[in-house]
């Protein structure tokens, strides 16, 4: 049977539970002497941290435990604490002891205890715990039901690395997955890349009031982003005010101090009464600034000052004004780039790039073309006013085509939704069938080839005469591979001339080869003959 470890107790002294006297010394429970004066376990050391003003109480009680558990060593550390419900304070003075203490969990077992002290000490030593700056267990006691002279009441160990509290972490990821959801609108994304960003996002959202950038291409859903971010964080209690959404690239010349900062009556000609500007309607709530590249280099440098103070100056006032608000800004430009051509501050963007999350453009997210065809469904019954559905034959055309290679949404979620608009629109009785889809897709194919590089045009094109819609079906790999054999048999009389123009390297490695017999295996693949690729005249 393995040696016991020798048993170390940390914990607080507690100024109201601990405090002891001759006269008084047996008359209530008081926790410390409890957790040594347990029947069923041995305290071998105490480590007992004290505010330095607390020095007498504590030798009285280090005096108290000596009578009640004599073979317990009490060592004492006297920390200096101004305020003991500052977070700040007591969490850095607990973690310097935590990090000064020469701990060895092989040798010794540990246990914090954390029914004395303040709330705010509690709720340290769990975090220290929980993080394994202290490699302990904590340590509850309790009194006894009824009270008896001397009686220690009973003590309850906690493991936060034992299963038994698996039901606290499961409501703790509860909790996560609603935010989660929050966050993506009630879309089942399946992006694995875009789940990784949208948790990390949750982290950040929950625990920090620091400024956030989202970055990406114009239409990849930074204002929808913010929207939920800020419907995350009010559902939390973390924001009291108002969403406040700005669009940058629309703030001109003079009025864009004026828009965002404020002015005063008089402050310049036509000012004829004040205006709080849009950072003071932000107070307690979130401020959204898309496009935050378009500012000007004034606008800037006075946004710097309040996001850091909290302060800024209206236009024509020599006196401060205060707004208290969180950050999200959103950009589609460089700002590095921008940095380095002077068009944006550098310390404006140190400031704003703690958080930086690069949003994908949709052809990176094809997998979540589907269910984000029923959100914008659900849109845009919203906006019609009437219930709109699509057909199975009509979904499946129009995913073929969306979540394939040759569909580009240059303006991602814009163009999606406004494709989605369109079909529930022209859709007969509020339902999309395969007639609308294909309308759509002649708009979208119109579009695509206007905007792709000629040669990639030409492909299309092609791939369309000889497959018609099966051109839809292919991979961009088979779709270039079988453009470029279509191309050389059409400059060539016979099968025979068209396979020794495109096997005449292999042929020389496959002595048996056909090379006839090779290309109509290869066309077949794609149901095609020779005579299929051919150019089709204008018949007889």
């Amino acid at each position: 049977m393995p040696a016991r470890r020798p048993s170390v107790v940390i914990g607080m002294y507690g100024a109201t539970l601990d405090r002891g006297g001759p006269a008084s010394r047996w008359q209530r429970w008081r926790p410390t002497v409890a957790v040594c004066s347990q029947p069923d376990m041995v305290v071998d050391r105490f480590e007992l941290l004290h505010d330095r003003q607390a020095t007498r109480a504590v030798k009285q009680l280090v005096a108290d435990l000596a009578q009640v558990s004599p073979e317990t060593t009490v060592r004492t550390h006297p920390l200096a604490l101004d305020d003991p419900w500052d977070f700040e304070e007591v969490f850095g003075a607990l973690h310097d002891f935590a990090r000064g203490y020469a701990f060895d969990p092989e040798a010794e077992d540990y246990r914090v205890h954390i029914t004395t002290g303040t709330h705010v000490m509690q709720i340290c030593w769990f975090l220290l715990a929980e993080s394994r700056h202290v490699p302990a267990r904590l340590l509850q006691a309790s009194p006894p039901a009824k009270w008896a002279a001397g009686a220690p009441g009973s003590v309850q160990t906690i493991d936060l690395d034992l299963s038994r509290y698996d039901a606290i972490a499961r409501r703790f990821a509860a909790e996560r997955e609603a935010g989660l959801d929050v966050l993506k609108a009630g879309i089942d994304t399946r992006n694995r890349h875009f789940n990784r960003l949208l948790a990390q996002i949750e982290r950040v959202a929950a625990r920090s009031r620091e400024p956030m950038l989202l970055t990406g291409p114009t239409g990849a859903g930074k204002s929808r982003l913010a929207r939920r971010i800020y419907a995350l964080k009010k559902q939390r209690r973390q924001l009291e005010g108002d969403l406040v959404e700005v669009n940058c690239a629309t703030l001109r010349g003079d009025g864009a101090m004026s828009a965002l900062f404020g002015h005063t009556r008089g402050a310049f000609t036509g000012a004829a009464s004040a205006r709080p500007g849009l950072l003071r309607a932000a107070d307690g709530g979130l401020l959204f600034l898309d496009e935050i590249g378009e500012l000007g280099l004034d606008e800037q440098a006075m946004l710097l000052r309040a996001i850091e103070r909290k302060v800024f100056l209206p236009v024509g006032s020599d006196r401060e004004v205060q707004s208290d608000f969180q950050l999200i800004a959103g950009t589609n430009r460089d700002l590095r780039a921008a940095v380095r051509a002077g068009g944006f501050r550098e310390d404006l963007l140190a400031r704003i790039d703690l958080w930086t999350f690069r949003l994908p453009a949709l052809v990176e997210r094809r997998e979540d073309i589907a269910p984000n065809l029923d959100f914008e469904l659900d849109r845009c019954s919203a906006r019609i006013g009437t219930r709109i559905t699509i057909n199975r034959e009509a979904r499946r055309r129009f995913l073929r085509y969306a979540e394939g290679p040759g569909a580009r949404w240059p303006g991602n979620f814009r163009d999606f939704g406004a494709a989605v608009m369109r079909m529930a629109t022209l859709a007969p009785a509020g339902r999309i069938d395969r007639e609308t889809v294909t309308e759509e897709l002649a708009r979208l194919r119109a579009r695509d080839a206007a905007a792709a590089p000629p040669r990639e045009a030409a492909e299309d094109g092609l791939l369309r005469e000889v497959l018609g819609g099966g051109a839809e079906e292919l991979d961009r790999f088979d779709a270039v591979q079988l453009a470029e054999v279509v191309r050389t048999c059409r400059r060539h009389p016979s099968m025979a001339s068209a396979g020794r123009a495109l096997f005449a390297v292999s042929r020389t490695r496959r002595r048996t080869a056909n090379d006839s017999d090779r290309l109509r295996k290869y066309l077949a693949k794609f149901g095609l003959s020779f005579d299929d690729v051919q150019p089709r005249g204008d018949g007889p």
